[in-house]
């Protein structure tokens, strides 16, 4: 199992970053909420799901990323060099915490829902997940509770209550400015 930081420090790929996090708590969401912004980077990253190749990291691109609080997963918005949506990648975790130097971090269960901008829905790595228990790297427990968060994720998605969609491209464009957060 993989422990992930929100600020990303140990991404090679991209070389002049800006992050910004702070922690949220209001009718909608509780938990950190952050973004990522890239300046500068080696070279794109590009993804293929179901036939479709787009690139989710270039210049300009930010991601912004919501640690709910008390939950079981961790929402990746990731917008273009002109603020649009390109995706949203969902990690189901173990658990989550903050570093002492305020970097939220999660730890990966390996099983990850993708919701493309029109709609489309992926699961992935679900021979990641089998492999892992077989391996050893997470218990039986860790297993069932990413494959039923994971189908808890599917299901209010398809009954179109997930919150985040709206809330992400709300909060990108009201709550940030230039990387940083408006006061």
């Amino acid at each position: 199992m993989k422990r992930k930081f929100g600020d990303r420090a140990n991404w090679r790929r991209i070389t002049n970053r800006q992050f910004a996090c702070r922690y949220v708590e209001s009718e909608e969401f509780t938990g950190y909420l952050s973004l990522y912004t890239i300046h500068d980077l080696k070279e794109p990253l590009w993804k293929t799901y179901g036939g479709y190749t787009f690139c989710t990291a270039d210049k300009g691109y930010s991601w912004l990323q919501y640690f709910p609080k008390d939950e079981h997963y961790v929402v990746t918005a990731m917008f273009d060099d002109e603020d649009q949506i390109v995706e949203w990648y969902i990690d189901t975790c173990r658990n989550q915490g903050i570093t002492d130097q305020g970097v939220p971090w999660f730890d990966d269960l390996y099983l990850d829902v993708i919701v493309l901008k029109d709609g489309e829905i992926f699961l992935l790595d679900e021979d990641e997940l089998d492999d892992a228990l077989e391996k050893g790297h997470i218990t039986t427990a860790d297993y069932e509770l990413s494959t039923r968060t994971a189908q808890y994720l599917l299901q209010t998605i398809d009954a179109h209550s997930f919150p985040y969609f709206k809330m992400s491209l709300n909060d990108r464009a009201n709550l940030f400015e230039n990387g940083d957060f408006k006061e």
